[in-house]
This record gives C-alpha cells, structure tokens and sequence, in this order.
C-alpha cells in the first residue's frame, strides 16, 4: 500500500486545512478527492488513500472537521454544505496545481462523507462520484445538509451508489427511492446493493471485492 501524508493547506482567510495525501508511483491517471466518515480522517481512512493511490490515483483527504479527527455523530449539525463545498474546492485546487484537470477529477466518500459527495456531485463541476453506504437519504444527516432524495435529481456528473445489503442503517426501500430519484438525473447514475459494502469496505477494500471492484470501474470510465 503506497503511504500518506498529511499537511496543511493555507486558506485566503488566513486559516489553514488540514488533508491527507497520497500519490501512486508513477504518473497519475487522475485525481481523487476522499471524504471521510462522521469519525474523521481515521487509520482506515489513509489506509483507502494509500491503496486507491496503488490503483494509480492521486488521492487527497481533506479533514473537514476543524478540530481533532475524532468527532461523534452530536456533532453533525455543524457541517453544512457550504463548508463542505469550501473544503474540497480547496482539496480540487491542490490537484489542479498538479495537473489534475476537473474532468480527470473524482469525489468518493464513505458514511456521512457519502451523502457529501452526493451533494458535492451536484454543485461542483467534477468528472465522477462514488458514495458508499451515503447516509440521510430521506432524512439530513445535519441541520445543514439536504436529504439525498431531495438533489439528487441535481446530479450533473455521472455518480455511483453502493449500499450493502446487511447495512442496518439504511433500508432496501431507501435505498430504492434514492436510485429513482437519481435517475431523473441528466447524468449516468446507478445504486447498486452489494454483499459486504459498508462505510469502510470492512476495513479493506479487498474484502468487499464487489463494492471495490465497482468504485475502481466507475473512475476508469469517467474520469479519461
């Protein structure tokens, strides 16, 4: 697994994000922009960075929490779509600067860092997404955050779902209801139940094959 690191990235307003990289060993066939679950940038996080970065993509994490990595679910209210869309603008303009161009450019996030990139997919001028087990499909995950039902329909770039179907979450008609309101989009999108996804892909995205095999799919065939 190739390593990660982490830096701080400087703001126009003088503050400071905070992000985890890494980079595949030779040249990068596009970017991806990895948001976290509700626990933050976590050992399993870098572990995903560094294994997408082994499938030749130049990865970055931004931390979206301004304090410690590790926050509970009381804390959700404070994330809104604003200072998500801030955060990974950032996170877009750190692969720009190495040559990463928008369309070559991919958003995937896991748990609450999947409905961010459901949302992200809908504002953002990217080339592709991936959420996996994306929660609040019906009902926001935080006072200021939307439902996924309710922009889905928004999607401007192609986006894949992937909900595991032991998720005791998440229920199959959620999950239905959100793959109908996707395809109203002008955009490719499909919601897959699969055997062993969850929101980190049991911990190795080798050991959920399915959800592993159908995110790395989905990249290769939008982001050229």
């Amino acid at each position: 697994m190739t390593e990660t690191r982490t830096e701080n990235l400087p703001l126009t307003d003088g503050r400071e994000l905070r992000v985890t990289a890494a980079e595949p060993d030779g040249a990068a066939r596009g970017g991806l922009v990895l948001l976290h679950e509700a626990r933050g940038v976590t050992d399993t996080v870098r572990l995903l960075a560094g294994s997408l970065a082994s499938e030749g993509w130049l990865v970055v994490a931004p931390h979206l929490y301004p304090e410690a990595d590790q926050l509970g679910d009381d804390q959700l209210p404070r994330l809104g779509v604003e200072s998500v869309l801030a955060d990974i603008d950032v996170a877009c303009v750190w692969l720009a600067e190495r040559g990463i161009t928008p369309d070559r450019t991919g958003v995937i996030g896991f748990d609450l860092g999947g409905a961010a990139a459901l949302i992200v997919a809908t504002r953002r001028a990217i080339g592709a997404a991936v959420s996996v087990s994306g929660r609040g499909i019906l009902t926001p995950l935080s006072d200021g955050l939307p439902s996924l039902v309710e922009v889905a329909h928004e999607l401007s770039c192609p986006w894949l779902g992937l909900y595991g179907e032991q998720d005791e979450h998440i229920t199959a008609e959620e999950v239905d209801k959100l793959r109908d309101a996707a395809a109203s989009a002008d955009v490719a999108t499909d919601v897959v139940r699969v055997a062993q996804a969850n929101h980190r892909f049991d911990t190795d995205p080798k050991a959920s094959a399915e959800a592993w095999q159908r995110t790395l799919n989905w990249f290769d065939s939008h982001l050229r």
